[in-house]
């Protein structure tokens, strides 16, 4: 069967791999897809979808530019990871189409017209415009079938703080609004995320594919190996965070999940953004487990 989705994203390297992976899956509709600030600012995020797009030969997916700063507090800049551009310096080409405004409102209107209870958000950043979707739209929300978010840390630790992660630190509000929303949630923090680690090797068999996908998602993860430097245990591979996403979609058995309540910190700590276990809160399913060689066996087959 095919999942219809609306995808919510930050391009960055990851994201980028991801939204190859979506786009060449036959199990994969994609409506639309609507940008955050994110990892490098709104209009360099928003570029890369119509990049990633135009390589694809999927200018006909709308794309619609979202929140250019979080909800109440100030961003992050992560060009050092991503590179000046957010795809590592990759090649990809220009896009023919311009993109278009009001990300919420295009969520709303997607959602309202599309049969209740069957698109998916599949969302790959800092959660802004999804809570604004919340606080705008609420009737077009609780339209959503589930949401599938990359972000936190559970039992790991963070990348950001000592125990915050990247997409829930850069908007730790609406992080809090979106997880405490009641809807179907599943969440892949890092505990999952970093289990799922690409090698040269490969690369190799990416590059050995052929495909756009394939050979410019090769480029992008050769590029993460030269903009990260790693020591120790770990330092010949690099975790596929966002593509984690699209792999729940479509390789659910992959994945060990729990179900807890979460509350957010919202303090202005390094902390800000973590999450931890509270009874009281919405239940959310969350994924702690995933067979990660096998994932990105997956993945590279989805790409080939």
């Amino acid at each position: 069967m095919t999942t219809r989705v609306l995808i919510d994203t930050d391009p960055g390297i990851d994201d980028a791999v991801a939204i190859l992976y979506a786009l060449a899956s036959p199990t994969i509709e994609v409506l639309g897809i609507t940008t955050v600030a994110g990892n490098i600012g709104i209009e360099r995020t928003t570029r890369n979808v119509g990049r990633i797009l135009a390589l694809m030969g999927r200018e006909d997916i709308p794309v619609h530019a979202g929140a250019a700063a979080p909800l109440a507090r100030k961003g992050f800049d992560v060009a050092d990871i991503h590179g000046s551009d957010g795809l590592g310096g990759v090649d990809f080409p220009m896009p023919a189409v311009p993109p278009r405004d009001d990300a919420v409102a295009f969520l709303a209107e997607t959602l309202l017209r599309e049969p209740a209870s069957e698109v998916v958000l599949m969302v790959l950043g800092p959660m802004t415009n999804i809570a604004r979707l919340f606080q705008q739209h609420p009737v077009a929300a609780r339209r959503v079938s589930r949401i599938i978010a990359m972000g936190g840390a559970l039992r790991d630790k963070g990348n950001i703080g000592p125990r915050s992660e990247f997409n829930l630190a850069a908007d730790p509000e609406a992080a809090d609004i979106v997880l405490g929303s009641g809807l179907p949630i599943v969440l892949i923090p890092l505990d999952a995320t970093r289990q799922v680690r690409a090698t040269a090797e490969d690369c190799a068999r990416l590059h050995a594919a052929g495909t756009p996908q394939a050979v410019f998602s090769a480029r992008l993860i050769e590029a993460y190996f030269q903009n990260t430097t790693v020591t120790g245990p770990g330092a010949e591979s690099r975790p596929l965070h966002d593509p984690c996403v699209m792999l729940m979609a479509t390789n659910r058995e992959l994945f060990g999940v729990e179900s807890t309540g979460l509350a957010v910190d919202l303090g202005t700590t390094r902390d800000a953004g973590a999450i931890t276990p509270e009874i009281s809160r919405m239940l959310v399913l969350v994924a702690t487990e995933v067979e990660g060689r096998a994932a990105v066996d997956r993945l590279i087959a989805g790409l080939s």
